[in-house]
């Protein structure tokens, strides 16, 4: 098949070199010149394992190109996927659409023949009819079929979800798209990953509804873990004993700082603007979004407890800034409330993460940049995991308590047991545990 996506960021990028391994000829189209030429020459913008590897891979067989030439790509396409952003709308929270629109009227442009358009971005409900509706106006000659294909790729392991999906959703109101799309998706087909057919608005509504009920569900944990705190329970057992019933699942139950990343925080309020439209208010994930957006700060305000309640001119040392593991992405990341209330109290901060500074240091001001956790920790007053990196599970806290000025570890991500590290004499504070029995030993 040839395909071409429209918009080479993050799903654009992922899905158009994915589907280049599986054997298509794919065209990633984006606007940004520097972007295209930085991915001709190999770099690539974003981080994500193993995506590198791939472009080397499928652009040197000549299966996957990079252009900032909208119409001859589109020209030559049998499937034209929509992967730019849609971001929340400054004042309503909206999902921003204009993206989206502005593909589908340069696309209609230059389409010819049969063509299917297939929107992968995240889209409200209704999106596709009206992608539709501005295709035919501006060309009503074009002869295509406009379909929803939403993505469910998870940052850090994206290629993983890519090749070995749980589901692939395909929403259709012209079944000529369906050989097409079966046809785009025959080497997951054949390997026996499920391809759901439904109507269009339907895939519309299934991503955002998968992406709030998880939103939700990490939501439910963070509450348990608080609840924890006050009747000394422990939350990663609570986790495990609740994970175990096959009806609710282990996923998503890890308690911590609160969700951040590029999809949870905008859809779940894309979704609960959509609901308030339709006059079907969606009070859960209205309270989901109040709930996370509060906590973020009030992990912040754990710290300056853990350190005694007053941090002003002291030194807190920040391990992770991303918003998860194996990506450098910062939108909506626990790590700037947190930062952003201790700076508030007063504290200076010096933080380090692995593959994110570049991007932190432009969200985050004033503070210092570390080259590596115990460069971090050197003179600090507390030393705070807010990002469960892997090089961060095996830390030589002997080493950590000679050159820290207070032996202090407040665990965010609960990634290490309260009693491994208080035998290095540290005070240790987790989330969701009895606070007086973890700081003390008693």
């Amino acid at each position: 098949m040839r395909i071409t996506m429209i918009g080479s960021g993050y799903v654009g990028l992922v899905s158009g070199v994915c589907f280049a391994d599986f054997g298509h000829d794919v065209i990633c189209v984006d606007k940004d010149l520097s972007k295209i030429e930085a991915l001709r020459e190999g770099r690539i913008p974003i981080y994500e394992p193993g995506l590198e590897q791939l472009v080397a891979e499928n652009t040197s067989t000549g299966r996957l190109s990079f252009s900032t030439d909208v119409g001859e790509s589109v020209r030559s396409a049998d499937v034209v996927f929509i992967a730019v952003g849609t971001p929340s709308r400054r004042g309503d929270g909206h999902a921003d659409l204009s993206y989206v629109y502005a593909a589908a009227r340069e696309i209609a442009t230059y389409v010819e023949g049969f063509t299917v358009i297939v929107t992968k971005s995240t889209v409200p409900v209704g999106t596709g009819d009206e992608v539709e509706r501005i295709m035919r106006e501006t060309n009503p000659a074009a002869d295509v079929a406009v379909v929803s294909n939403p993505e469910f790729l998870r940052e850090g392991a994206a290629i993983e979800d890519f090749k070995r999906p749980d589901r692939i959703v395909v929403g259709l109101n012209d079944d000529r798209a369906r050989e097409t799309m079966t046809e785009v998706y025959r080497p997951l087909y054949l390997n026996q990953a499920p391809l759901v057919f439904t109507t269009r608005r339907t895939s519309e509504l299934i991503k955002y509804a998968a992406n709030a009920f998880l939103a939700m569900k990490i939501t439910f944990i963070n509450e348990i873990a608080d609840l924890c705190e006050r009747v000394d329970a422990n939350v990663q057992d609570v986790s495990r004993g609740i994970g175990l019933d096959g009806r609710i699942g282990s996923k998503f139950l890890h308690a911590g700082p609160g969700y951040g990343g590029s999809c949870f925080p905008k859809d779940t309020l894309a979704l609960a603007k959509t609901a308030q439209d339709y006059d079907a208010p969606m009070r859960l994930i209205e309270t989901t979004i109040s709930i996370n957006d509060n906590r973020k700060r009030a992990m912040g305000r754990k710290v300056i407890s853990a350190v005694g309640g007053d941090i002003r001119g002291k030194k807190i040392a920040i391990l992770g800034l991303t918003f998860k593991p194996n990506t450098d992405d910062m939108r909506d990341s626990p790590a700037i409330a947190v930062i952003q209330t201790l700076q508030d109290a007063g504290a200076q901060v010096v933080g380090y993460d692995p593959e994110g500074m570049e991007n932190a240091r432009k969200v985050i001001d004033n503070i210092e940049y570390a080259s590596g956790p115990y460069e971090a920790a050197a003179g600090a007053d507390a030393l705070v995991i807010v990002t469960e990196w892997n090089q961060f599970r095996a830390l030589d806290f002997s080493r950590l308590k000679q050159s820290m000025r207070a032996p202090i570890l407040v665990d965010l991500r609960n990634i290490y047991r309260s009693d491994e590290v208080r035998k290095h004499g540290f005070t240790y504070t987790g989330i969701g545990t009895n606070l007086y029995q973890e700081t003390t030993g008693a």
